[in-house]
């Protein structure tokens, strides 16, 4: 598991998509845990103080102790941590803006069996600005070629699927999503373009550190399927930051 940064009080690590955070009742067959990993690697017990769901990748933030666990989370709360996800996704997005549209909690049909379905929408706000867009001479659904955006997208709440709900609102689903997105595009993106995986990487978090209280921005580089994306799409120089470096296996 490849470490963004580590101190005596926290740990950052850049999530591979299609691992789970932790081990739970539900998920008896899985065999990967980023906080088990994390913990057999460093040596030490390790306290989530945020999620990342499972496909996506990117910057996941782990305390040390259970105090700076408390710390970190209160920083959550209060919504005094930025985050800053990249996604590809379908059609031409020309311009920036926010999506101020509350969203209904989304339930799991064994975890929240017993939780109140009935539940009013809560308040939901993203912020999105677009970073590139390609056309590709290849036919997907009912037109000649497609059209993708590399977007940037800030949320201000933390809804679970928030950003992934916010594009498919705009009519621009994250590529990848088989929750929400075009299940044309999906199988168009690995049939054409080799990856199969949602494409959002959470690629900055930028919060105060819970001791020292100095600034401090994690920033985790994609992955090298993500990367194979960006390249055919020829956007590897919009973002020279985040490009993937192999590093000869070290990483897993």
């Amino acid at each position: 598991m490849k470490v963004l940064y580590q101190d005596e009080h926290l740990i950052a690590i850049n999530k591979p998509s299609g691992w789970l955070v932790h081990r739970s009742w539900l998920d008896r067959h899985e065999t990967r845990f980023v906080m088990q990993t994390v913990r057999d690697q460093i040596g030490q017990h390790v306290f989530t103080v945020h999620r990342l769901d499972r496909p996506t990748s990117g910057v996941l933030l782990m305390a040390l102790s259970s105090e700076v666990a408390r710390l970190l989370s209160q920083q959550f709360e209060l919504h005094q941590v930025q985050k800053t996800y990249h996604a590809v996704v379908r059609g031409y997005v020309l311009e920036g803006g926010t999506v101020d549209y509350a969203l209904t909690e989304e339930l799991d049909k064994l975890a929240d069996k017993h939780a109140n379905p009935d539940k009013a929408p809560k308040p939901a706000v993203s912020h999105y600005q677009p970073l590139a867009t390609v056309e590709m001479p290849v036919a997907i659904g009912r037109y000649d070629s497609s059209r993708y955006s590399l977007v940037e997208l800030k949320p201000e709440t933390g809804r679970k699927h928030q950003l992934r709900r916010h594009m498919v609102h705009l009519r621009h689903p994250i590529i990848g999503d088989t929750a929400h997105g075009d299940l044309k595009q999906n199988r168009g993106m690995a049939e054409h373009f080799g990856c199969s995986r949602l494409m959002l990487h959470a690629s900055h978090l930028q919060l105060n550190h819970p001791v020292s209280g100095e600034p401090l921005r994690i920033s985790a580089p994609w992955e090298a399927d993500w990367q194979g994306v960006i390249s055919q799409f020829g956007w590897q120089d919009v973002l020279p930051e985040l490009e993937f470096v192999p590093t000869n296996g070290q990483d897993s």
